[in-house]
């Protein structure tokens, strides 16, 4: 690959993505905020949509914070802690496999569950597959550098996305330099989950800014409940009318004529 394309594809097309991302993210909460819903599939196959959906998003929260983590603290801070780049790939290798293969799992039951359930498919929207199976190739891509990583355990490799990631948050125009020589397998990794930024605001990821998080900041409220020992009052009883005393016949005197 020449310099000029792995500039352009890390050291531009990052920002390009990130771009997107905040104001298509931004636009649509503020516009389009009641656009995002859930289907009306959840009563369909709901054991296997329950499986998938805990394990994907199960997976893809401990990857995103691995990778948030792992890629943005400055390395300083592991050489004070006196954790070694070893040790800091090791522990990646595993805690991402482990999140990454439940991750795995769970977007393929759910993906299985979309295209194979006639049902299903037909409510589903073509950005709705395209995201699972871009999601589902990202997964795969992820999974293979680990057998990559496993050649090098020195944790030089991964300085080397440490300081890309950095650097570009950090606007240094060098940044794609850090990754000119890493293997291909990475260069798609990275690529791939640049342009899942990208498409973000487009599909139904967008959800994840509905997430409630700001009730953990929200001033504690205390319900009471009391129980109070109320009679009942009697029913009412209905008055009864006193019947009206029958009346005696009248003898209607007859008047005949006189013989």
């Amino acid at each position: 690959m020449s310099d000029t394309i792995n500039h352009a594809l890390f050291g531009w097309y990052p920002y390009f993505c990130l771009t997107i991302f905040l104001l298509g993210s931004l636009i649509r909460f503020d516009r389009e905020q009641y656009t995002w819903k859930t289907g009306s599939s959840q009563l369909l196959r709901r054991r296997q949509l329950r499986w998938g959906s805990n394990l994907f998003h199960v997976g893809i929260l401990a990857i995103f914070g691995g990778h948030f983590v792992g890629l943005l603290t400055p390395i300083w801070v592991f050489d004070a802690l006196g954790v070694s780049h070893s040790f800091k790939q090791g522990l990646a290798i595993t805690a991402g496999g482990i999140a990454g293969v439940a991750c795995f799992i769970g977007i393929a039951l759910l993906a299985h569950r979309r295209l194979f359930d006639a049902r299903i498919r037909k409510t589903s929207a073509p950005g709705d597959i395209a995201i699972l199976l871009l999601l589902w190739v990202q997964l795969a891509l992820g999974l293979s550098t680990i057998f990559v990583s496993l050649g090098h355990m020195d944790g030089h490799e991964m300085v080397k996305f440490m300081n890309w990631a950095q650097g570009i948050l950090t606007l240094q125009p060098a940044a794609a330099a850090y990754v000119a020589d890493v293997n291909p397998i990475f260069k798609a990794h990275l690529l791939l989950g640049m342009t899942i930024f990208l498409v973000f605001p487009f599909t139904r990821l967008v959800h994840v800014w509905s997430a409630p998080v700001w009730y953990l900041g929200r001033p504690g409220y205390q319900v009471v409940r009391t129980r109070l020992s109320t009679r009942r009052s009697p029913a009412p009883v209905p008055a009864v009318r006193s019947a009206a005393p029958a009346r005696r016949p009248v003898a209607i005197p007859s008047h005949q004529p006189a013989e």
